[in-house]
């Protein structure tokens, strides 16, 4: 006999994705996956472990999976060259795990060097006592500031695993230390705790991010609402007495979303500094030269090349802009003239 569903819920494992959702909401399910849009929540089952063996639960921690195990997850999409490329998709016979953190949705492409997805049995669609689906939306932060009182310093990339998250987290750091009450905000992506943990180590006074302003994704979201969700989170930052906000801006420079905002001129006048991670010399005179037909000039670069002293050389002669490593970016000096800088910029522009 199937378990009553107040059953299956207590037992299920509840994604970070899903964190801002309280569980006494839910009134029943249904099955109409083919109404599903982004950011409902979706009851399933692990059929067959795949890629991801394990799930990042709310609570903060990984959580093994097993088949049959029970899992609350969000529909959704998701672009990551290392990993796949899915649509916020539900089908009866089966899904896709697309994210350890609570990504549900259908697989289309993979790269080649990982496993298939590990598949999903969905069970239901959480629905309200009045019928409509659980999203996330609905729980989404709710600020009362405008949003555009606080200089915002963002950190751009070549790809995934450039160095972004790492540069967030040590400038955050660096503000920190210089007496600055800094937000850590991740602005695009598909939702996943291991950035968001790595800023709350920092000491940052307010961690968030596109989870918290609604969506599991901000892939292939409208760019009107990805910016929206951006200040959203800026906005949140300000209501918490933040002076200033560091935000990563996920994958690279031509990923749909990176490359819409960046054409955006709103947002573009919105940021007072922006840092550019990268691997190699190479990648950051492309990137520099992107950034600079947009019309931006990187006040620094960082990331993976920054561990090497000859690849520092190398781009700072073949752009002209200066390379900062981790402990650079932490230090409290070199933090508080990046932060009187971009503030600088940010009260001319206002």
């Amino acid at each position: 006999m199937t378990p009553p569903l107040q059953t299956q819920i207590a037992a299920a494992k509840w994604t970070f994705s899903t964190r801002r959702v309280p569980h006494d909401a839910i009134a029943g399910m249904d099955t109409e996956f083919s109404k599903a849009r982004p950011g409902d929540l979706i009851l399933a089952h692990v059929a067959e472990i795949g890629q991801h063996r394990r799930v990042q639960l709310s609570s903060g921690r990984h959580s093994d999976i097993y088949p049959g195990d029970a899992i609350v997850l969000a529909c959704g999409a998701r672009y990551a060259p290392d990993q796949f490329e899915g649509l916020a998709e539900i089908r009866r016979e089966g899904a896709d795990m697309l994210a350890g953190g609570g990504c549900i949705g259908r697989m289309v492409a993979k790269n080649e060097r990982i496993r298939q997805a590990t598949r999903l049995i969905p069970a239901g669609r959480l629905i309200r006592a009045d019928g409509t689906s659980l999203n996330l939306e609905d729980y989404a932060l709710k600020p009362s500031a405008r949003g555009d009182r606080i200089p915002v310093v963002a950190i751009f990339g070549t790809a995934m695993n450039s160095g972004k998250t790492v540069a967030t987290a040590q400038l955050a750091l660096g503000l920190r230390r210089a007496g600055w009450c800094v937000a850590a905000l991740k602005g695009t992506g598909t939702g996943a705790f291991g950035d968001f943990n790595e800023y709350q180590d920092t000491g940052a006074h307010v961690v968030a991010d596109f989870t918290d302003a609604g969506m599991v994704s901000t892939y292939r979201e409208p760019v009107g609402r990805v910016r929206a969700g951006i200040e959203r989170l800026l906005a949140h930052a300000e209501d918490s007495g933040c002076e200033i906000a560091v935000l990563e801006i996920a994958d690279g420079l031509f990923q749909r979303e990176t490359a819409q905002l960046l054409a955006d001129p709103e947002f573009r006048k919105r940021i007072s500094g922006f840092v550019f991670a990268c691997g190699d010399a190479v990648a950051a005179a492309g990137g520099v030269a992107e950034l600079r037909r947009h019309g931006v000039e990187p006040d620094a670069l960082t990331g993976m090349l920054s561990c090497s002293p000859m690849a520092s050389a190398e781009a700072r002669t073949a752009t002209g802009i200066r390379v900062l490593g981790k402990s650079d970016l932490s230090d409290p000096a070199e933090a508080n003239a990046f932060a009187l800088r971009a503030g600088a910029k940010w009260q001319s522009a206002a």
